[in-house]
């Protein structure tokens, strides 16, 4: 099959599904080619070697990847975001009718939902028939991170969601709760399928303990509570901070921060204005880094605000962590907690209540090594059988196959 992308984000950007999705269509011997920007996510800086107004063809492991000019931006700006994503969506638009000819599918990334636009369009002048898929519901899940809180603009995206969803020859959801969501707003059930996110079975798995790095991070001798990801406004990792000034008390307990995002400056300063001793910043790692990493933790945490949106979200760190083997604690409520608690993984507690997250800690820290390995190894057996690349990979192959317009 000839399979067309629409993703605002590639290689060497996170987040890894849309390219991960295109290699292993091509290792499985389609022809795939994706449209996207000039990698920017998650400073908001081009990345070398690129630059804001490129317009080129690049191949990256058996994929043809267009480059669009784009306007670079990750502030708190709604109108800076909104451009960001505009540039990228008015370059496809007008380039997918010339690029979408001879198309048996095509599979939109989302957000932003602005890419549904050339799907769309392609679909009407190109016949292409899509997969439209749905990382945040809208528009909530932009009041949720206080982005955007005109109305108007709120009704205009949800409309555009909507108006994507009816278009779209099937869409994908990365949670029951999305579902649900959807079916409520009208979205035709018999078109929605829940295919959540995945980690690569390739890299994110058990590793040895390496006491070598665990020095060299300041981790050796800890008992490392490890939140890796996204520090942004929906995570409000302040409610971190609170909790870790509530178990100081507790003197091998550390909070250990891998990632960046708009909040990191924010929290960086919370922690020394605290006076914290017991947290630490490791800064940006890559995906292949990351297992040797999270070898050295003692607990996961999966963290996020409370609000309707996120207790029906499956945050992709999730996955990342049953894969790594170790003990999960979720500080959210809904789709997310039931993942981690039907599967034995870890425990859960209420969302931005930094006293009941310093509960979780204390009764994670006060387990035996033995339990504590029972929960990674439950969460390690979660991953392999629901959770991998490969197995999520070829639901997605079976679904651009059933809507192909050759079979259409």
């Amino acid at each position: 099959m000839r399979i067309l992308l629409f993703t605002q984000y590639y290689t060497p950007e996170p987040p890894l599904r849309p390219c991960e999705l295109g290699t292993s269509l091509a290792q499985r011997g389609h022809d795939v080619v994706a449209i996207t920007g000039s990698p920017s996510y998650p400073q908001g800086k081009i990345y070398k070697g690129y630059r804001a107004l490129d317009l080129r063809w690049e191949r990256i492991d058996g994929v043809r990847v267009l480059r669009l000019p784009c306007f670079p931006d990750h502030s708190q700006s709604a109108w800076r975001r909104i451009a960001y994503y505009a540039s990228i969506a008015t370059g496809a638009t007008f380039s997918a009718p010339f690029v979408a000819g001879g198309f048996d599918a095509a599979f939109v990334f989302t957000p932003p939902m602005t890419l549904g636009v050339p799907a769309v369009l392609s679909k009407w002048l190109r016949g292409v028939p899509f997969v439209y898929d749905i990382q945040d519901v809208y528009p909530e899940s932009l009041v949720a991170t206080g982005l955007v809180s005109n109305q108007a603009v709120l009704n205009a995206m949800g409309w555009l969601d909507r108006f994507n969803c009816r278009h779209a020859s099937a869409v994908t959801v990365i949670s029951p709760g999305f579902k649900r969501n959807l079916i409520k707003k009208g979205v035709d059930e018999g078109k929605i399928h829940v295919i959540p996110n995945w980690a690569d079975e390739s890299i994110y798995k058990p590793v040895a303990r390496s006491e070598s790095l665990a020095q060299a991070l300041g981790l050796a001798g800890r008992f490392n509570v490890m939140y890796g990801g996204n520090m942004g406004i929906p995570q409000v990792l302040t409610n971190v901070l609170d909790a870790a000034e509530r178990v100081q008390d507790l003197e091998e307990v550390q909070f250990v921060f891998v990632g960046d995002g708009v909040k990191r400056p924010e929290l960086e300063e919370m922690a020394t204005r605290k006076g914290l001793r017991n947290v630490r910043f490791l800064g940006r790692k890559t995906a292949q880094e990351m297992p040797a990493i999270y070898a050295l933790s003692d607990v996961l945490l999966i963290h996020l605000k409370r609000d309707l949106l996120f207790a029906i979200t499956i945050p992709g760190k999730t996955i990342a962590y049953l894969a790594a083997g170790k003990p999960i604690l979720v500080s959210v409520e809904g789709d997310a907690a039931d993942v981690i608690l039907s599967a034995g993984a870890g425990l859960a507690c209420p969302p931005e209540d930094p006293g009941a997250l310093a509960d979780g800690v204390r009764r994670l820290y006060g387990l035996s090594p033995e339990e504590r390995e029972r929960m990674g190894r439950n969460g390690r057996q979660s991953f392999l059988t629901h959770y991998t690349r490969e197995f999520l990979v070829g639901k997605f192959e079976q679904l651009f196959h059933s809507i192909s317009r050759r079979n259409t």
